[in-house]
């Protein structure tokens, strides 16, 4: 029997964003040896993307080894379907419908593909890579633009019976609240938690207190970014748009918790650049609305990986996922 030399294989991680595609040669160690990026919105057909993606990456492929240490591909994009391979009518994507891509890449790379949503391909990265190292049951909740989620459950991703599994961001943490801009529901967790719901709330307190240091901007300036710069100067109303947040996230994560009862939560995305005027709120109202055999147990952290990399690292991930 021969020993394979795990320093040597690597694998390909690719995110697809609406906007971007960054793809980097991941080792077993987590380290991202060589990325690069592309336009994702350039392309109107899913073929052209790809054989532009080939171009970009081949050159990396001949240059760390070949196909007997390249270990595959994996790949993170919004509505992907692990069980298909597919990605299903992403709304952000320039490709409607359902798109075949992983057949499309194992024809074009000659590497096996394997494909999941960005949140599920973040939740693997941290469990090889990053603050999960060691943990068999957590849940891991991005807080961008939107609010995705991955669940780890005994050390596997839940992906349910079809593959799309998880979608903590659209469970309703306030019946008939905020209307979500997408998809009409109201009072989704994504209304409240995400940068944009972050921003409706700042420009509604704004409105509602003139005084607040957050007038001292135009409207189409009020984001998340603004918010926590105005609560380190000591804003209170920009303290109040975050504690609110976080009660909205905190009261969503003890439901959470009382479904699947993981070891921890990670946080991961832009917004946890607000630090404590988020977390504190989330972890008090989290606790007060746990029943009392989940408090004091679960850890609220944040992710440990480099938010540039983490999606390139989270998809490649996927390629060892046993």
């Amino acid at each position: 029997m021969s020993l394979i030399d795990l320093s040597k294989q690597v694998a390909l991680g690719i995110d697809i964003g609406g906007t971007n595609t960054k793809f980097g040669v991941v080792n077993h160690r987590g380290e991202v040896l060589e990325k690069g990026s592309l336009r994702t919105d350039e392309y109107e057909k899913v073929e052209d993307f790809i054989d532009a993606l080939y171009e970009e990456v081949q050159p990396l492929i001949e240059k760390y080894g070949t196909e007997k240490n390249f270990d595959g591909i994996g790949v993170g994009a919004p509505n992907a379907n692990y069980y298909k391979g597919t990605i299903e009518q992403a709304p952000n994507l320039p490709w409607k419908g359902l798109i075949p891509f992983s057949e499309l890449m194992k024809a074009k790379f000659s590497l096996p593909c394997t494909i999941t949503n960005d949140a599920n391909a973040a939740a693997l990265g941290e469990m090889l890579f990053g603050a999960a190292r060691g943990m068999k049951d957590f849940i891991m909740i991005t807080l961008g633009t939107g609010v995705g989620s991955g669940i780890i459950s005994n050390g596997s991703l839940i992906y349910g019976h079809d593959g799309f599994a998880g979608e903590l961001g659209h469970t309703i943490v306030k019946p008939g609240g905020r209307k979500h801009w997408s998809t009409g529901s109201e009072g989704s967790l994504e209304a409240y938690a995400s940068a944009t719901g972050i921003a409706i709330t700042a420009k509604k307190m704004r409105a509602e207190f003139p005084e607040s240091m957050l007038s001292q901007y135009p409207e189409e300036s009020i984001n998340s970014k603004t918010v926590h710069e105005c609560a380190l100067k000591g804003d209170p109303i920009s303290i109040e748009v975050f504690r609110y947040t976080g009660q909205k996230l905190g009261e969503a994560l003890a439901n959470f918790v009382m479904f699947s009862s993981p070891e921890a939560i990670l946080l991961f995305g832009g917004v946890i650049k607000a630090g404590d005027f988020i977390l504190k709120p989330a972890k008090l109202h989290m606790e007060r609305n746990l029943l009392p055999i989940f408090r004091n147990k679960v850890k609220l952290v944040f992710s440990e990986l480099d938010e540039a990399d983490a999606a390139i690292l989270g998809a490649s991930a996927l390629v060892w996922e046993k």
